[in-house]
């Protein structure tokens, strides 16, 4: 399912290099969402689902207030989440991209006022910017397509799967090697250099045969 426009054809800010970033966090997520559960422990699409939104929430939150893309910043951290891409809001999903949930096509005051300032009223009107994160039988995700939906039926009028490079693993269990936020964007602590321990002077020996003094 193909549409003539293209995100950048709504606003410039859209580029495919922006959305490539967008859309490379949210794969990173749910990566991390799906290595980290855990079976045994009780833990089901349902639960990796849960954390998938919530770690990538918090990439995209992360990279906005660590100014890593000065482009790119958070309009309502909720669990609404609405990012912002310049001025454009823009939301995330996971499922199909051509069957958008019902929920996700609801906007929220702020996001649509946000889009009708960024877009202009007679553009913005019933539109929703989406980010579709189709996932494959393993859970991962298998594309990330941008959306611009349009009405109560969330007619699609932009259809665009973004372009992401390819991973190859280099090892067993190469896939599994996680690159959490917290481990790429905080410092090692530096050791803590101990002073060296200085031996007590003993007194010199007394020569032999030295006369006790008192």
């Amino acid at each position: 399912m193909t549409t003539a426009r293209l995100p950048w054809e709504f606003h410039p800010a859209l580029t495919a290099e922006r959305l490539a970033v967008c859309a490379r966090l949210l794969v990173q997520a749910r990566r991390d969402a799906v290595t980290l559960a855990r079976a045994a422990l009780g833990d089901d699409s349902w639960s990796i689902g849960c954390r998938a939104f919530a770690f990538g929430r918090e990439r995209l939150r992360r990279a906005a207030e660590g100014r890593l893309y000065p482009w790119m910043r958070v309009l309502d951290g909720s669990h609404h989440f609405v990012f912002l891409i310049e001025d454009v809001p823009v939301r995330f999903y996971r499922g199909p991209a051509d069957d958008a949930p019902e929920r996700t096509l609801k906007r929220q005051e702020q996001e649509a006022t946000q889009l009708r300032l960024a877009l202009g009223r007679e553009e913005a009107e019933g539109l929703a910017f989406r980010l579709a994160v189709e996932t494959g039988p393993d859970g991962r995700a298998s594309r990330i397509v941008f959306l611009a939906l349009r009405g109560e039926d969330g007619l699609a009028e932009c259809f665009w799967p973004v372009p992401l490079p390819e991973t190859r693993a280099t090892g067993p269990r190469a896939a599994d090697q996680l690159s959490l936020m917290v481990e790429e964007t905080a410092p090692l602590p530096r050791p803590r250099r101990r002073k060296p321990r200085v031996p007590e002077r003993l007194p010199a020996p007394r020569a032999a045969g030295e006369a006790m003094s008192g």
